[in-house]
């Protein structure tokens, strides 16, 4: 007997079957139980998500000759459904839009629509790939679409709905199928191992529901190709040695290597991988994929669903992403996409990709102020261009007596003269956010332990967020243990003017970028400015 491949063979038979297109699928069945079934369908979606299984699904539902009616859940034992299921039903008629998309097919159609179907209720035409249609061929189609006869249905399917004609589309009730999630193809991979008996690792499932790319299809035939190594149990490193899998530890490894600066080791990594087999362009994209997965690290967990990485993976990947702040991470995303489409076209591909990912390693993401403006050129100058984004650090240097000792709060004056210090001490504890409501405010007056803090009028509202969340009581416990003496705060609003006060933070960044250094340097290296950060 002829062997069945898993993507045939696992084939959905019915609505409750299909995986990851439950709203299209609940939208058909409340059709068809409403008696309410469209003349023409449009099915949507990449390759290998269900379209034309949902379609012959349908049809089952509509031809099914076991129900005296449209049904919900055909039988699939009827000689209407296993015709159905295997596209060779006599009114339930496949086209293939690539190989029949002139005039003369449609016409065709057009002239045998009219007859009524030979044993079951509808005659439905399945045209998958219907962009491929000429426009002549499109327009041939018009009035029997817009009027078919009531016996027939359309079903059309296509990956690219943007080439089929507007007057098309508003003839038809359009399903847009989307991605399937890695969650679910790596359940349905499972059953499917189950159920063929076939021994796995656990870690050879989420990296292969990742390599399918939300296509079913391709997760079932990646599965298959596997299965055919005849090797048990299937693993991870089959992914590698068969599929093109790029090594997830040394991918790692190269991640790492970039991150402490090591150029050396940079390149040794990138030779690491090129003898296993990879291409310039596959270790560029295996860059990108970690790369994105410490920016979601950085900017979400590693427990976030964005992830499809493994226990192990995960702890690695949280590892690698102190390494990195998330401009660099953008910085390299960015790059190495730009750098994908120059490899393709490069002879020279590996000094190439050795060259941008030195670059990466080399870059300095943070710069003193101080070292900028040492840098700027002298008019006339010749500068480097096409620099890396620069992320620029301000330093505020506190006095020594005040970095060796906790700032004195026995009266007004001292408080006022430390006050930067206090600040600067309560962002360390307590974070930027509440060391920027406090610059707004001036200590007013010290009374019996009491600490009055004034806002300016206008600030209102910032006064009133010092107040809440127990940031006021966080505060108040920091001065306390800092200065072994118990302080109480109160807030106030005055109409104070107090040219001394600590500018906000957005005043000095405002500042630090329209500086005229600043501005020649990050012109002069053809850089971009992608955050400030204050010490």
């Amino acid at each position: 007997m002829a062997y069945t491949v898993l993507a045939r063979k696992y084939r959905s038979q019915t609505f409750d079957d299909v995986v990851g297109q439950d709203p299209i699928a609940l939208t058909l069945k409340n059709a068809i139980k409403s008696d309410r079934v469209a003349h023409a369908y449009l099915f949507t979606g990449t390759r290998g998500v269900g379209k034309t299984t949902m379609a012959r699904i349908l049809a089952k539902a509509l031809n099914c000759l076991s129900s005296d009616r449209p049904t919900t859940e055909p039988c699939c034992k009827c000689d209407a459904c296993t015709a159905i299921n295997i596209g060779e039903d006599i009114d339930v008629i496949e086209i293939d839009g690539a190989s029949n998309n002139g005039v003369e097919e449609v016409r065709r159609l057009r002239e045998n629509a009219i007859y009524r179907p030979a044993r079951c209720r509808f005659k439905i035409y399945i045209i998958d790939e219907v962009h491929m249609l000429t426009v002549q061929a499109f327009n041939a189609l018009l009035k029997t679409l817009e009027e078919p006869p009531s016996h027939v249905k359309f079903i059309f399917a296509t990956t690219e709905p943007n080439k089929v004609i507007a007057t098309i589309q508003s003839r038809c009730q359009r399903f847009d199928f989307r991605n399937i999630a890695p969650v679910l193809i790596a359940a349905q991979l499972k059953f499917i191992l189950e159920k063929e008996k076939i021994k796995y690792d656990d870690n050879l499932i989420l990296p292969l529901a990742g390599m399918a790319a939300g296509s079913m299809r391709d997760g079932l035939s990646l599965l298959d190709r596997l299965i055919s190594t005849g090797i048990e149990p299937l693993s991870a490193k089959l992914l590698e040695e068969y599929l093109g899998c790029p090594n997830s530890e040394m991918v790692y490894n190269l991640v790492a290597k970039i991150g402490h600066s090591d150029a050396a080791a940079t390149l040794a990594a990138i030779d690491d991988l090129i003898n296993t087999g990879l291409s310039e362009i596959q270790i560029a994209d295996a860059l990108v994929d970690s790369f994105r997965d410490l920016l979601v690290v950085k900017t979400a967990s590693a427990d976030s669903g964005l992830l499809i990485l493994s226990d192990a993976q995960k702890q690695t990947a949280n590892e690698l992403a102190e390494k990195f702040d998330i401009a660099a991470l953008i910085y390299n995303i960015t790059t190495l996409e730009k750098l994908r489409w120059s490899l393709k076209n490069s002879e020279t591909a590996r000094p190439l990709l050795e060259a941008a990912l030195l670059r990466l390693a080399l870059t300095e993401h943070f710069l003193n102020v101080d070292d900028l403006l040492k840098a700027a050129p002298a008019p006339g100058s010749a500068v480097k261009k096409n620099a890396p984004p620069l992320n620029v650090t301000t330093e505020h240097t506190a006095p020594p007596d005040t970095q060796r000792h906790a700032p004195a709060l026995d009266n007004i004056e001292s408080i006022r003269s430390n006050w930067q210090n206090i600040t600067r001490m309560v962002a360390a504890k307590l974070g930027n956010g509440t060391a920027a409501l406090l610059n707004l405010a001036l200590p007013s007056r010290l009374e019996d332990g009491l600490l009055t803090l004034a806002f300016p009028t206008s600030c209102e509202m910032q006064m009133k967020m010092c107040q809440s969340n127990g940031r006021l009581e966080k505060i108040e416990s920091l001065l306390a243990k800092s200065s072994e003496k118990p302080v109480k705060i109160t807030l106030e609003l005055a109409d104070i003017d107090d040219p001394n006060r600590p500018k906000t933070q957005s005043q000095r960044q405002n500042e630090l970028i329209n500086d005229p250094a600043v501005k020649t340097v990050v012109t002069g290296l053809d850089a971009t400015i992608t955050g400030i950060e204050e010490d």
